[in-house]
């Protein structure tokens, strides 16, 4: 890649081949443009951050320790916000740190309809819309930090300082972008084989590098954490995931990714009894699962299904809705059963949605899975619809009684009481809290965490906090302390609010246009002076 000095000189060149017409085009100015302008469309995007993606991946097979993390977000300028923290809390980089773009938070806070529950009622062009928006944000927060690094370069060349002229080219030299894989979450498909194909060439063009799809029945989708979860038979499956895998290729994407989650811990339904022509192939294993009963020819009753297994009948259990049920306790035998299915025809990375965080759970199942597919990576929902405190807290207890020590202090189905927050219980199972995610990325294979709906849940608290404040006893002090204040202290750069909505910028490429004409915004007059 041509160094900041390098497409400086050939843009001069380009500028002298035009006889003089370009006169007024200034080559740094454009070396400026360029750099803040570094992908150019979301395919170029899709390519650059799946390499990063398989690249984690195997520094994650290596050392388990190097495991990834993304927050969901549901606006461009969450996620520009994370970025932007990130580069200044981590040493200037985002390694091994995504964002994550929940169908959830798309049908609760996107859609047209208004809020919506997570069943794919939504429309289904919002989450490419979405994926295009936050990269729109990171892009710009790109050319914002550039647009700094421009001005201390002008500000060192009009003093003289030549060091610092230095720094500052080498910072524009290595810049890292604010650019990240996104996972993007298109639910069941939102319809069959060529819908799902359609909607996928949607979010790659957009920037998609990686597309998470759930094995639910597309018009019965249903959020993983909620009930009345259906499944579909592994083949229609599987045609969705080679979709999507098509539409990445087509699109030049080669090195794409597709995470395959499976929902069938908590679904205890399916919608279709699976074809199956050979005892022991997919179908019949898939049906093996249903809830059936022997019965003789001679008790079939109007309108019944049955499947012939070994010469037997059998009745499976057909509900009033025309769903069949599964027999109970096999949740886990067949997210063993899904994952190794989509790992072996062509999923990269899986899902398994679990009812609570608990490293045994998640660990058991992925040893079964790498016995058949050894590198077999997951994708894990640290998900808010968990109740974390409750869920940890009783793991110690549970472990602490195993272990006979005396937990009589303690009432496990009330460990939610604010009096145990500073007992040793709730010490020791915080402590578990914050080391999950690396106990569970060392014994349970999991290479990526996410949390779905942090941002929804966080824009929540602040603005309870703040219209309590606001409108009560404390007024604009309400905001000016526990937000301004704060802002200012910890270096939010968002305190500066026309800059961070690309005032400076524009102010800049006045200039270029227009010289000293230029009319700007940031002369003595603008109250963002006062931040300086």
């Amino acid at each position: 890649m041509a160094t900041y000095t390098q497409d400086i000189d050939a843009i001069a060149r380009l500028r002298e081949n035009h006889g003089g017409t370009w006169d007024a085009i200034d080559p740094e100015s454009v070396a400026r443009m360029r750099a803040q302008n570094k992908f150019k469309h979301g395919l170029d995007i899709a390519r650059y951050t799946a390499d990063i993606m398989r690249a984690d991946m195997e520094n994650y097979d290596r050392d388990p320790t190097k495991y990834t993390q993304s927050l969901g977000c549901w606006h461009g300028f969450i996620g520009q916000q994370k970025m932007i923290a990130i580069k200044k809390h981590f040493n200037g980089n985002t390694d091994r740190r995504y964002l994550y773009l929940s169908g959830w938070m798309v049908a609760a806070l996107r859609s047209e309809f208004g809020p919506l529950p997570d069943q794919s009622m939504h429309e289904k062009t919002a989450v490419a819309h979405l994926i295009e928006e936050l990269y729109t944000f990171l892009r710009q927060a790109d050319a914002r930090e550039l647009n700094d690094l421009f001005r201390a370069l002008d500000a060192a060349r009009e003093s003289g300082d030549k060091e610092a002229e230095k720094a500052a080219r080498d910072k524009i030299d290595n810049h890292q972008t604010h650019i990240v894989p996104i996972i993007a979450d298109i639910d069941a498909g939102f319809g069959n084989a060529e819908a799902t194909y359609l909607l996928a060439k949607k979010m790659i063009e957009a920037g998609a590098c990686c597309i998470q799809i759930e094995n639910q029945v597309s018009d019965e989708k249903q959020c993983g954490h909620q009930d009345g979860k259906v499944t579909v038979p592994h083949e229609e499956f599987l045609a969705k995931i080679r979709a999507v895998r098509y539409a990445f290729l087509e699109l030049g994407v080669d090195n794409g990714l597709i995470v395959a989650r499976t929902d069938s811990l908590g679904a205890g339904l399916t919608k279709q009894i699976a074809v199956t022509k050979t005892p022991g192939d997919l179908g019949d294993q898939y049906n093996a699962f249903l809830d059936c009963e022997e019965i003789e020819a001679s008790e079939l009753a109007n309108g019944d299904v049955v499947i012939n297994r070994d010469g037997k009948l059998l009745r499976p259990k057909r509900l009033a809705s025309n769903l069949f049920q599964f027999r109970k306790g096999t949740g886990e035998a067949r997210c063993i059963l899904d994952s190794i299915t989509a790992l072996q025809n062509g999923a990269d990375l899986i899902w398994i949605e679990t009812e609570k965080p608990h490293v045994r759970q998640i660990g058991g199942m992925m040893d079964e899975i790498r016995k058949a597919v050894p590198d077999a990576k997951l994708v894990y929902n640290n998900s808010p619809s968990f109740n974390w405190t409750l869920n940890f807290r009783q793991q110690v207890f549970d472990a602490w009684a195993e272990e006979g020590r005396d937990v009589s202090a303690y009432d496990r189905d009330n460990l939610m009481r604010a009096e145990y927050d500073d007992s040793e219980l709730s010490i020791a199972a915080d402590e578990k809290i914050r080391t999950f995610q690396a106990d569970a990325a060392r014994d349970a294979g999991i290479f990526h965490h996410l949390i779905t709906l942090p941002t929804y849940h966080t824009a929540a608290l602040s603005t309870d906090n703040l219209a309590r404040e606001y409108f009560g006893e404390q007024g604009m002090l309400g905001y000016v302390k526990n937000v301004q204040r704060k802002e200012i202290r910890q270096g939010i750069a968002c305190v500066k609010h026309q800059n961070m909505a690309g005032s400076d910028i524009g102010d800049d490429h006045k200039e270029y246009f227009a010289g000293e004409a230029a009319l700007k915004a940031a002369g003595k007059d603008n109250t963002m002076n006062q931040f300086g």
